[in-house]
């Protein structure tokens, strides 16, 4: 998510970090890069000069503090602002009963997914959504909503094929709703390729009778600059509530949400992160700020965790590896916690630093399929060989190489990957320091288990930074990471793991 703006951004931002002092002539020279930065992530030229204006004159008026380098303040200012230019604080719906939702977007932006997803979170929320099925000029629209509400078990209107009349499918919807249990409906609308006088006019008589508390625009955040025409025809028509980002996971620019958000004056209300129904969530700005400019996501992190894990599960694998116990069933086990939460690289993209670790992987080192080629290997031992690696001789290795569609060199290092890692984890020096670390989190309730305790890194958050210097030790990592000749230093922590990933 938002890689090319979050690189373009490090790098800019590096010289601001530099500065020593803060004058109108190095500021001006720091943030010409810094709306380069911009621009190239297809941000409007408008949005970038007024936001790049607003951070030069709050840097010229702050007052330098004695305990804080010149350049992180500046750094910290960015921070605001760009969060200021995502929306500022979060924006809840209006779910006042019986609320009428209106999803409306172009075709292809994933609006019959986005109300699925939306009716889900609303149902875990302690809501009663109904869909309605609005679309009636897709093929299959009908059908696909169906099928999704039926996925994540709720009410669904569905109106026959030949219908063609929108007004007469809502007045119908309506009637049937009043015989089920609800507080919110969701109405999932036709869209176009291209926006067109036809679909406005049909969306215009729609809200007119359905008068929604909510108009959410379902947009695709690789768009680019059409994102934002699209917005403004779309708040003409129906007047727009909202924004739903979607495809999040695969848009490098960004540059999008922060212009649509400027330039229709809507917030951006949830984003969709993966196809998958429960990879939906609510858009934070001051959280996505710190994403994009490399500082993480903990509270994200957590909340994932929080309602994927399972916290027994994932305690008893946390004692057997520091007592030694740990083998591949346990190894599966959490290859299968962390493939719930998501993909991997999402996963990590929440921690901070991650952008930086990022370019000094190998490519293709955060490929699911890697996950898969793990999983094959031990899934093709025998159930005594998972619990006692000692067993794997190499006539064994070779049977599991040939079962598993991999070869003998991969099963090979992924074995001793393994052993390393298991040792490495239940010793008692620095890492058995951080294991004992990720234990107290769980214990105190603070972290779920099997994640370390962050609380200390959250200090700075008051102050909208992190407190980087709070970080756990991985200097047992960075050793590791040397003994294979792989540089120490900020970066060890992610190489020690880099034997799992290797390419292949």
């Amino acid at each position: 998510m938002f890689s090319l703006l979050s690189d373009k951004l490090d790098d800019a931002l590096r010289k601001v970090r530099g500065l020593s002092k803060i004058s109108e002539s190095n500021i001006k020279d720091a943030l010409r890069d810094v709306r380069m930065a911009l621009l190239d992530a297809d941000v409007e030229y408008g949005v970038a000069r007024e936001f790049i204006a607003h951070v030069k004159e709050q840097a010229m008026g702050e007052k330098v503090l004695k305990s804080v380098k010149p350049g992180e303040q500046i750094v910290k200012i960015f921070r605001d602002e760009l969060a200021a230019l995502l929306g500022g604080d979060a924006a809840e719906l209006n779910l006042t009963p019986p609320a009428h939702i209106l999803v409306v977007g172009l075709n292809g932006a994933g609006k019959t997914t986005t109300s699925a997803k939306l009716a889900r979170r609303l149902k875990l929320d302690g809501r009663k959504p109904l869909l309605v099925a609005c679309d009636l000029i897709r093929p299959a629209a009908i059908d696909q909503l169906a099928t999704l509400a039926s996925q994540v078990e709720v009410p669904v209107y569905t109106p026959s094929a030949n219908e063609k009349d929108v007004i007469r499918v809502a007045k119908d919807a309506l009637r049937w709703a009043e015989g089920q249990e609800h507080d919110c409906i969701i109405f999932d609308t036709a869209g176009r390729q291209e926006v067109d006088d036809a679909l406005v006019a049909e969306l215009r008589k729609l809200a007119k009778f359905l008068r929604p508390q909510e108009a959410l625009l379902v947009a695709d955040a690789a768009t680019g600059q059409q994102a934002v025409r699209v917005a403004q025809t779309f708040d003409e028509a129906v007047g727009l509530t909202g924004i739903v980002l979607t495809k999040l996971d695969g848009d490098a620019r960004g540059g999008a949400a922060l212009s649509m958000r400027a330039v229709t004056g809507k917030p951006i209300k949830y984003m969709g992160e993966g196809e998958k129904l429960d990879m939906f969530g609510a858009f934070v700005p001051q959280r996505m700020a710190d994403r994009i400019l490399g500082m993480g996501d903990i509270v994200g992190l957590v909340e994932k965790a929080a309602e994927k894990i399972d916290q027994e599960s994932a305690m008893s694998s946390m004692n057997r590896l520091m007592s030694g116990e740990f083998n591949f069933n346990d190894f599966l086990n959490q290859m299968k916690m962390m493939q719930s939460l998501g993909p991997l690289e999402g996963l990590l993209g929440l921690l901070p630093g991650f952008s930086k670790i990022r370019k000094n992987l190998p490519e293709g080192a955060l490929d699911p399929k890697r996950m898969k080629h793990m999983e094959a290997i031990v899934l093709s031992m025998t159930p005594a060989e998972r619990v006692n690696y000692k067993l794997l001789i190499p006539s064994r290795r070779r049977r599991i190489a040939k079962g598993s569609g991999c070869s003998e060199i991969e099963v090979n290092r992924f074995i001793k990957n393994f052993r390393e890692m298991k040792e490495m984890m239940s010793g008692k020096g620095k890492m058995g320091g951080l294991m004992k670390n990720m234990m107290k989190g769980a214990g105190n309730g603070k972290m779920p288990a099997g994640m370390p305790d962050m609380s200390s890194l959250m200090k700075g958050a008051e102050g909208g930074m992190p407190d980087m210097s709070q970080m756990p030790d991985l200097s047992a990592l960075a050793e590791m990471a040397g003994k294979r000749g792989m540089p120490k230093g900020g970066m060890g922590g992610m190489n020690a793991f880099r034997g799992l990933f290797k390419r292949r």
